[in-house]
């Protein structure tokens, strides 16, 4: 085995859900990694543990403002973006910002320390797709003025200004476009089904279906996705451009409820609300290139990932109540 020389990385956004595993993931084989942080939906909890080694440190700082005096860097990683809706339309000016800004300040900094750029981008940039599974050579549905658009337009923006940037400056790029992801270190108020479903059921509060359920996702479990990431970075000339990561496996949101239900046990019933505008129908990766070029596949079956991910949930739920508890 080859021993591989350690690195000096950024993650932007990383005290983030998929930042914190990536963080943790890249340390762990010995590199030194900064997590550029503004706190607005990372948390200093995902990486409790970890910054104590040595290995970890987190900067709280707005990626909008030009970065902060730091160590030379031999990778970037750039995460920082809000990724759920609740999130991303709280304000759709700064998450705009954040996918154009946010990556100048990112590129500027990479040119100047001569450093690999790895960027996520999103399954969104297909918007409600026509074409079904996505290809990555598929140029996407997108409404440019709909409630969506600051996070569906921000990436596709991201993408060309990345791709423009790095063949200018001669710098190595790697681009990902991530379809629906899940597990531990989820926010537990993000407004993605799988969030909150499990804390619906939990609770037993109703599960609220935006529509009628029929509509599908696809997804993928957060050890798969890094380990995709890692893999894309690793790879060659002919890892270029976009790429699709994520779980060709389909299942529709109303399926994924009742699954929910039965694995947490809920007496949660399931009530049906109106589909938000811009919502995708059907949502399913086209993997072939990740899988020919990188040899990746996921392999962690959706019962197996939610069995973790409920796991994690209950852990915040009990700990809430004892600080309820304490307070009282």
């Amino acid at each position: 085995m080859i021993e591989q020389k350690a690195k000096t990385i950024l993650v932007t956004g990383g005290a983030g859900f998929l930042g914190s595993h990536l963080a943790e993931r890249l340390a762990s084989v010995g590199h030194d990694v900064y997590c550029l942080d503004n706190l607005h939906t990372g948390s200093r909890e995902n990486l409790f543990g970890f910054t104590g080694t040595g290995k970890i440190h987190l900067v709280e700082h707005d990626i909008v403002k030009p970065l902060p005096e730091l160590p030379k860097f031999d990778e970037i990683y750039n995460l920082a973006c809000p990724a759920s809706p609740v999130h991303y339309q709280e304000d759709p000016v700064a998450t705009l910002r954040v996918c154009s800004e946010g990556v100048w300040n990112v590129l500027a900094r990479a040119a100047h320390d001569r450093a690999d750029v790895f960027h996520t981008s999103t399954s969104e940039v297909y918007g409600d797709p026509l074409v079904h599974p996505q290809r990555e050579g598929y140029h996407g549905n997108v409404n440019t003025v709909g409630p969506r658009s600051c996070y569906d337009e921000g990436k596709r923006f991201a993408e060309t200004m990345l791709t423009d940037f790095c063949r200018m400056h001669d710098l190595r790029l790697r681009m990902v476009r991530i379809f629906n992801t899940y597990g531990p270190r989820m926010h537990p108020q993000d407004g993605r089904v799988v969030s909150n479903f499990i804390m619906q059921a939990l609770r037993n509060e109703p599960i609220t279906i935006n529509g009628d359920g029929s509509q599908t996702r696809s997804f993928c479990y957060v050890d798969d996705m890094i380990e995709g990431f890692q893999m894309l970075m690793a790879g060659g000339d002919d890892a270029r451009g976009p790429m699709n990561i994520g779980n060709p496996a389909e299942i529709t949101v109303g399926e994924l409820a009742e699954l929910v239900v039965k694995m947490t046990g809920s007496r949660s019933p399931i009530v049906y609300l109106p589909l938000p505008k811009d919502d995708p129908l059907r949502r399913r990766p086209d993997i072939t290139r990740a899988q020919k070029v990188l040899g990746w596949k996921p392999r962690t079956h959706l019962e197996q990932g939610l069995k973790a991910t409920i796991a994690y949930f209950e852990g915040i739920i009990e700990r809430d109540s004892w600080r309820v508890a304490l307070d009282a």
